[in-house]
């Protein structure tokens, strides 16, 4: 057992720091994390494992004692009439100027968190990218999106390569 499982466990580290942007999705430059700070709603993603089913998602970012970024992550879902919450952490994982951050939800384990088009003026909206093209948000500070904004961002996502036939608008909804 031992003969497996030790192979696993430092297959496990070393995809722990591996954080990285797709290949040719470029970071937003001059970021600045304090105008990021705050509450986003989710207004579409590629359904993945951690997130299915849910609605009236949203993430809080503030900064911890530390330096860090505390990320809470809410959902609604709806066959367990309950809300699904996770508490993780980020940090950048370069330039504190270029948006890409390292996210964890489990220990020492880390995933991409890209932003790599974003609201330069009002930091009103944002696209995220996880390690993958697998992986797509698209966050704004109110709950729903003008259709032509979303539009343009979709055909921009389509553009860099996501299938965006996978994104699923986030229904938002009365709050609960």
């Amino acid at each position: 057992m031992k003969n497996v499982l030790l192979p696993l466990v430092l297959w496990a580290f070393a995809l722990s720091g591996c954080v990285s942007a797709p290949e040719g999705i470029v970071a937003v430059d001059r970021f600045d994390l304090n105008r990021y700070l705050g509450k986003w709603y989710e207004i579409a993603r590629i359904e993945n494992r951690f997130e299915r089913g849910t609605e009236q998602v949203s993430a809080v970012y503030s900064l911890r004692e530390d330096g860090k970024v505390k990320v809470f992550n809410r959902g609604y879902d709806p066959v367990k009439k309950a809300w699904k919450t996770a508490e993780g952490k980020a940090k950048f994982a370069g330039d504190p100027n270029v948006g890409v951050l390292a996210v964890s939800f489990f220990g020492p384990f880390y995933g991409g968190y890209t932003v790599f088009d974003l609201d330069r003026e009002g930091y009103s909206w944002a696209m995220v990218a996880g390690n993958s093209r697998d992986y797509l948000w698209v966050l704004a500070r109110k709950p729903q999106m003008d259709s032509t904004l979303f539009d343009r961002l979709m055909a921009e996502a389509h553009a860099k390569g996501f299938d965006t036939t996978k994104v699923m608008r986030t229904r938002q909804g009365a709050s609960r």
